[in-house]
């Protein structure tokens, strides 16, 4: 039986608690993160009654040899009880049986913190995946009620495939002892002829370094990328460069000595930076507004993309490899990194040039009617020009045999001006989670953005960032709504192979419509090219023009 240790899914029925003073806290404790994740931190579901939806959506598997779950949480309203009831599924009873809880089904939250605990134990007669679904009601008042539901995957193995042993009262006394004694003789002289190969290679290799070093020629530098695989703390640098002399223990697998030499060449001393304001925060993650003090002594403002001290060394990996995607490109809609810092035990930074820029994603969702009133208006003739400016960007990538992969209104920014700059998808899973989901393959993708090949096959072309750039011009006309919200992730690919697409916004003309039809066609090569689609949007801003 084949088994992912790494799928499950947290779905989340109802995503918002009311804040009464912040009256609730639900988290992983330090311990509980350690054991599940091996992280130095806790992971909060809910913090002062605010829910942390990427934390929700965030992927934590459950192998076989844990079983059971710990939740912490604490009531922050002494005068007004917060009453729960929870309950606990299994799928497959004869694999996991009902999961049990240490503490009543309904009750009252204590205004101390409580930590509770969630008993899995297989019972090791059957091999098997059980969807584990934790359904929590939080009751501030009959009328003040919150759902949440956690679906995870817990895997269990049988006894017999997990568990090989023999019986010692089948075994003769006798035999047994002899066989023991004659193993460990063995064992003794299999180490003692070991250690003396160690110990003679280690000679040799004496031997040889001394010469070379006598003829003048000193050790080889061996070239490294980022130290991915290794605890951060273990690496002893004091800058980027001083990465080159280690072992090459990198999950960056292309292109790495490339990679390495385009952050040589923008790196700068992390004194020279300034953090002033976070402009975004994730779990992992921050955009910072700064500034950067040149040689030279003026400040210049920027954007700073970092991670938080408890991000794995995969995710500062990513961090790095993701923000060098756009590096040394130079064209008026394109946000290209700067500058890098790498130093000693700290978290590296990207630097951005900096205009007053927004995230596209957060502006067009400003743009919707609220209790706020409107940030601003839209007219189409605006948002045509919008997508006229990606699209030069886009045209310009591809003619530096460059693909984005993930392009979308998330990893675009806009200035007041509306003047629209395409930019890397750095921090993006962090930032924005509910955009991308795992097929079971441990790779957190954009699912409901990726053209049918980049589904099922994993195959980028240029005609799969054309598919992307017609959800994009979707996300414009609909001021960023999800697309596909009703669609299960794990059932995107069949959807989208039996003709079904995204449907005409409202107010949507069919103009516009007709291009994110276009490009949306089931064969590669019969998707618009972003010369040809220039062509046609520039086309329809003329005919806008007349009648404006």
């Amino acid at each position: 039986m084949k088994i992912f240790l790494f799928s499950y899914t947290i779905l989340v029925s109802y995503l918002y608690i009311p804040a009464v003073s912040g009256y609730l806290n639900l988290y992983l404790s330090l311990p509980e993160v350690q054991r599940l994740l091996g992280l130095h931190a806790e992971l909060f579901y809910i913090r002062k009654g605010v829910i942390n939806n990427y934390a929700l959506n965030f992927v934590v598997p459950i192998p076989s040899n844990i079983d059971s779950l710990c939740f912490t949480w604490e009531s922050l309203t002494p005068g007004q009880p917060v009453h729960y009831s929870i309950q606990v599924d299994s799928s497959n009873l004869a694999a996991l049986p009902t999961p049990k809880l240490n503490i009543s089904d309904a009750g009252v939250i204590s205004n101390t913190v409580q930590t509770f605990q969630i008993s899995l134990p297989c019972t090791g007669l059957v091999e098997a995946e059980v969807d584990i679904k934790i359904k929590m009601n939080i009751m501030l008042t009959p009328e003040n009620v919150t759902t949440l539901t956690f679906r995870r995957k817990k895997i269990c193995l049988e006894l017999e495939k997990s568990t090989a042993y023999v019986s010692v009262d089948s075994l003769p006394p006798y035999s047994n002892s002899v066989n023991i004694l004659y193993i460990a003789i063995c064992c003794a002289i299999l180490f003692i002829f070991i250690l003396v190969i160690v110990v003679t290679l280690y000679h040799v290799k004496g031997n040889k370094t001394r010469r070379s070093t006598e003829n003048g020629s000193g050790p080889t530098t061996t070239t490294t990328t980022f130290l991915a695989a290794l605890p951060r703390n273990s690496v002893n640098v004091s800058s980027y460069g001083s990465l080159k002399r280690m072992p090459s223990y990198s999950l960056i697998e292309e292109r790495s000595k490339d990679l390495q030499d385009k952050i040589t060449e923008l790196s700068i001393q992390r004194c020279r930076v300034r953090l002033s304001s976070i402009i975004m925060e994730g779990t992992f993650g921050k955009i910072y507004q700064g500034s950067y003090t040149t040689e030279e002594g003026t400040e210049e403002t920027t954007i700073v993309k970092t991670v938080m001290d408890h991000a794995s060394d995969v995710q500062i990996s990513l961090l790095l490899k993701e923000g060098m995607s756009l590096y040394a490109l130079n064209h008026k809609n394109i946000l290209s990194i700067s500058r890098v810092s790498v130093e000693e035990h700290m978290a590296p930074f990207l630097l951005y040039p900096y205009k007053n820029y927004t995230n596209l994603k957060l502006f067009l969702q400003k743009c919707k009617v609220s209790s706020e009133g409107v940030h601003h208006t839209l007219t189409t003739q605006e948002l045509v020009d919008m997508a006229l400016q990606i699209i030069q960007a886009m045209q310009y990538l591809h003619k530096k045999h460059l693909l984005h992969k993930d392009l979308a209104t998330r990893n675009c920014v806009i200035d007041d001006k509306l003047n629209i700059l395409v930019a890397d998808n750095a921090l993006s899973r962090d930032l924005f989670p509910s955009d991308y989901h795992c097929l079971g393959d441990n790779e957190n993708r954009p699912v409901k953005w990726l053209a049918i090949e980049s589904l099922l096959h994993k195959s980028f072309s240029p005609s799969s960032d054309v598919w992307s750039f017609g959800v994009l011009l979707w996300e414009l006309t609909t001021l960023a709504q999800q697309p596909y919200i009703e669609i299960d992730p794990f059932e995107m690919a069949a959807y989208l192979k039996d003709g079904y697409r995204l449907a005409q916004p409202i107010n949507c003309p069919d103009e516009l419509f007709a291009v994110m039809a276009y490009c949306w066609a089931m064969s590669a090569e019969e998707r618009p090219t972003f010369t040809q689609l220039n062509v046609c949007l520039q086309e329809f801003y003329a005919q806008l023009t007349r009648y404006v």
